[in-house]
């Protein structure tokens, strides 16, 4: 697939601090783990790096702090050929996340501070509206400030930009967010927060995505964990079974590996349905690897596992 037009994405890097235990401690209680990692994470950085692996023509916009995390954050796109709109924030910190991991299931529970990248302001949107404004495709997340999500959203959406929104963290949007976004991408916990509709079926997934198309979004693709993915529009909705790769080790960045995908696929011009396959594999192949931006394919293993399934 040629590299196709260019994507810009507007989120946070955090610095991930993964622990493996047989089980969460309770408050007081210290428990021995089974094993730490430190890598780069943050929902935007691993999105980036996600679609940069896949040979995404990629650019990433956000506060960095001065600090041996920054450098892990330059190391980790250049990598990746992501090329960088990272400001540098010195009276701050780059962010940091802790993780654990469930030994047993692959699970995950997380705490996050982004650091830096709260500092980012409409202001810092508008100084690079010019790198928004010449994207094919733009995506933003939730870990940076609101204000700055919806200021890049108008931009983007203001000169034809194909906008994807996903809603992670789960937070309270105002309204006129929806009608900016040529897609939302909610897992079931934040299509439901977003809702107010619980959604642990397929057809319940239908009803929340009909509640937000009610609310002005384009087309709304919620991710379904083991289940793959629902892709809804007013006039079709279809269910994209997961793409499997093999046992599961982690489900961390499984939601990074598919909004990545996701871009990368509608950058080169795949139409939607098509685009949320490619994501499922993206996703299939990311959650049979430890570790957030370490698990992220390349294009050709992607392209190899959808040629066997």
């Amino acid at each position: 697939m040629a590299v196709g037009k260019p994507v810009v994405i507007l989120g946070v890097f955090v610095a991930d601090t993964a622990y493996r235990a047989d089980r969460q401690p309770r408050m007081g209680e210290t428990i021995l783990g089974n094993s730490f990692k430190l890598g780069p994470g943050g929902k935007g950085s691993n999105q980036a790096v996600a679609a940069g692996k896949l040979g995404a023509d990629i650019t990433f916009l956000t506060r960095l702090g001065v600090d041996a995390f920054a450098d892990m954050a330059k190391q980790t796109w250049k990598a990746a050929s992501v090329k960088s709109a990272a400001i540098e924030t010195p009276d701050s910190y780059t962010g940091a996340a802790y993780i654990f991991v469930d030994e047993g299931s692959g699970n995950n529970a997380i705490i996050v501070s982004p650091g830096a990248a709260m500092l980012i302001s409409p202001a810092d949107i508008e100084a690079h509206a010019g790198l928004i404004r010449s994207a094919g495709v733009f995506v933003t997340q939730l870990e940076q400030p609101i204000d700055a999500a919806l200021k890049a959203l108008e931009i983007a959406r203001g000169a034809g930009v194909t906008t994807i929104l996903n809603p992670a963290p789960a937070a309270s949007l105002p309204e006129r967010i929806y009608t900016l976004c040529d897609y939302v991408t909610p897992n079931e916990s934040e299509a439901e927060g977003l809702t107010g509709i619980a959604v642990s079926s397929i057809d319940d997934a239908r009803r929340a995505a009909d509640s937000l198309l009610a609310k002005g979004v384009g087309t709304v693709i919620v991710t379904l964990g083991e289940k793959g993915a629902l892709l809804h529009t007013k006039d079709r909705s279809d269910h994209v079974g997961v793409v499997n790769a093999g046992p599961v080790v982690e489900t961390t960045g499984a939601g990074d590996a598919f909004s990545g995908g996701l871009a990368a696929a509608l950058a080169k011009g795949v139409e939607p349905l098509e685009a949320v396959r490619f994501a499922c594999a993206v996703a299939g192949i990311s959650v049979t690897r430890p570790g957030t931006a370490p698990s992220m394919p390349t294009l050709q293993e992607v392209e190899a596992l959808l040629a066997r399934v």
